[in-house]
């Protein structure tokens, strides 16, 4: 039986087409159609994907409650100010056990509600490693498309596997806030190492003073190459806006440091690269598991029940991939 209103079928020359003139409903439909996936998604960036190159990515990062939308916000207002055309990407935590996510950064992100020309969109992580929605990539790219300069990308803040945001960037901030450890304890997680700006937030409370003292302390220890970039440590308070103008000053310092360096293009190089391993690892996972979903089950049970590894299952998996006998392999 049809249904009694059939939806119309997308017309992605059009989209691609409102994309790139930088129409709001177009990039909000654009980033919900990469999000879902599939033969639409990829029709739609083959198209708009040229149109792109020239967004600057900037990443926020750190333990929740350091208080990154606020900051966000700030950062935002800041760039809209000096005349950027600005964008937010928020991705939310999604629950394990229901798949729901909070989606409630435009709470915290009180600055920008009022200004039209921000794109705000929150996404949730769907399980996905690193605080990274993965469609990410994608979103990102349908922004880029649309002629946005500045690309604001708020992580969730899940410890070590944060470090994945670096793979998106092309600055990346770490926002840290006193009370919440000390920054040697910082430096373990790994979180640290990713910083090409650090932020004390919340820099008008206790402990300020000895979290200040400890970041530099550590920052002037690590070694770093000739006419690499030295990381500053930039205090603010995001509530207030205190300190928000000089984070904007030093990361567009960095901007700069990327150009004439040379290291923005190996950078952006990075980004690609990631992009694709994603891309090549979701396809083949997804041709596994429609291909032969049987098979796949099976040697589930089989490792479950210690009659055969998980490594040699994996070589089965992949040497039928490769066979062209999955869905979509070969």
């Amino acid at each position: 039986m049809k249904p009694l209103h059939p939806s119309p079928e997308l017309d992605v020359a059009a989209l691609a087409d409102g994309i790139k003139r930088g129409v709001a409903r177009a990039i909000a439909r654009g980033i919900t159609i990469v999000e879902r996936g599939g033969a639409s998604a990829r029709r739609l960036l083959e198209q708009i994907y040229s149109a792109g190159g020239r967004a600057r990515i900037i990443g926020f990062t750190g333990a929740p409650g350091a208080g990154k939308s606020t900051l966000v916000d700030q950062v935002a207002l800041s760039l809209r100010r000096r005349g950027y055309r600005v964008a937010i990407i928020a991705v939310d935590p999604t629950s394990p056990f229901t798949g729901g996510a909070i989606l409630g950064d435009r709470i915290r992100m009180a600055g920008i509600v009022e200004d039209p020309t921000v794109f705000v969109r929150s996404m949730a992580t769907r399980g996905a490693l690193g605080g990274l929605a993965r469609a990410t990539f994608d979103a990102i790219a349908v922004l880029d498309a649309a002629q946005i300069d500045v690309i604001l990308l708020e992580t969730v803040g899940v410890g070590q596997v944060e470090v994945d945001v670096v793979r998106m960037v092309d600055s990346c901030v770490v926002v840290l806030v006193p009370g919440m450890g000390d920054a040697v304890q910082a430096f373990k997680a790994g979180i640290l190492e990713i910083g090409d700006v650090f932020v004390l937030n919340k820099s008008d409370r206790e402990g300020a003073e000895l979290l200040a003292r400890d970041m530099r302390l550590l920052l002037s220890l690590e070694q770093r190459r000739e006419g690499a970039w030295e990381q500053p440590l930039i205090r603010t308070v995001a509530t207030s806006g205190e300190g928000v103008e000089m984070l904007v000053d030093r990361l567009q310092g960095h901007t700069e440091f990327l150009a004439i360096s040379g290291e923005g293009r190996a950078r952006r190089s990075a980004i690609v690269r990631a992009g694709l391993l994603r891309i090549i690892t979701d396809e083949i996972a997804a041709s596994i598991v429609g291909g032969e979903a049987a098979l796949l089950e099976d040697l589930v049970v089989q490792c479950a029940e210690r009659k055969t590894d998980v490594y040699t299952a994996a070589a089965r998996l992949r040497a039928q991939w490769v066979a062209g006998e999955f869905f979509g392999g070969g």
